[in-house]
């Protein structure tokens, strides 16, 4: 199995990255099932948290705040965007399953005191990427433009059959603003959950050449490299992505060897 691949388990805590197992500095990634009544409470200590309430209800407490019964879907294929809490480092959060429900924690160092706050659906700008079998759905959970130290967060429907990521792209290079230096990791939902999706992960020189099948839960981490995705027909592609780096901020550099993709 690939190094790069997480795979996910049985039980509450189904999948979990940290600086320490990825082996790199800034991100944090973990997802959770929550049955109703069950609670979850953490300390961000040192990091940033933006917890992304993928499906399901919770309540949500931070910073001396609660959110009663947020989250608005039961699939992450729903065409809506999801309810999201960002809370800053040296804060307790607690949350409460309302309903049966999955919770995403993302996070990256912080060294800003500043207060919990609710991120709304309303809030988030949702676009469409690319054309043709590379078009996909893109929701900006917490972009640049937000309030953070570190994290950035989005998330990206892929249609059956479609690729996306796509022309290969990479942003590890501490050059911008042609290219900014971001480590990612990618959590994968397959629709229906029993299909899989391919990701691959490789570096100009080939140091990390990747190629995996990615099932449901899922997470692929890309420490570097150009990480594009494909989605086989019959099934659709979820994937919510974090990154963190030196500078918040996204930019990104195209393989040459498929740049000219860009142009059809």
């Amino acid at each position: 199995m690939s190094p790069l691949l997480v795979k996910a388990r049985a039980g509450s805590a189904i999948v979990e990255v940290t600086p320490e197992s990825a082996g790199w500095t800034h991100v944090g990634f973990a997802a959770h099932r929550l049955a109703a009544g069950e609670q979850l409470t953490l300390e961000t200590g040192s990091r940033e948290l933006c917890l992304v309430v993928l499906t399901g209800t919770v309540t949500v407490q931070a910073g001396g705040q609660t959110w009663e019964a947020i989250g608005n879907r039961q699939s992450v294929f729903e065409d809506v965007s999801p309810y999201a809490v960002y809370a800053p480092l040296e804060t307790t959060v607690g949350i409460t399953a309302v309903s049966n429900a999955e919770v995403a924690l993302c996070s990256a160092p912080a060294t800003t005191h500043r207060p919990a706050r609710l991120i709304d659906p309303q809030s988030m700008t949702r676009s469409v990427r690319g054309k043709g079998a590379n078009t996909r759905y893109v929701c900006d959970i917490l972009p640049q433009t937000a309030e953070a130290d570190g994290l950035l967060v989005v998330e990206v429907v892929t249609p059956s059959g479609h690729s996306s990521s796509y022309p290969p792209h990479k942003h590890d290079s501490d050059n911008i603003p042609l290219e900014s230096s971001l480590e990612e990791t990618y959590y994968h939902r397959i629709n229906p959950e029993q299909g899989f999706a391919y990701q691959r992960v490789y570096t100009d020189d080939r140091s990390i050449d990747e190629a995996m099948a990615v099932e449901n839960h899922d997470v692929v981490m890309v420490p570097r490299g150009y990480h594009p995705v494909t989605v086989p027909y019959g099934y659709d592609g979820y994937y919510l992505n974090v990154m963190a780096g030196p500078q918040r901020v996204w930019h990104f550099k195209n393989d040459p060897a498929h740049d000219w993709l860009m142009t059809k």
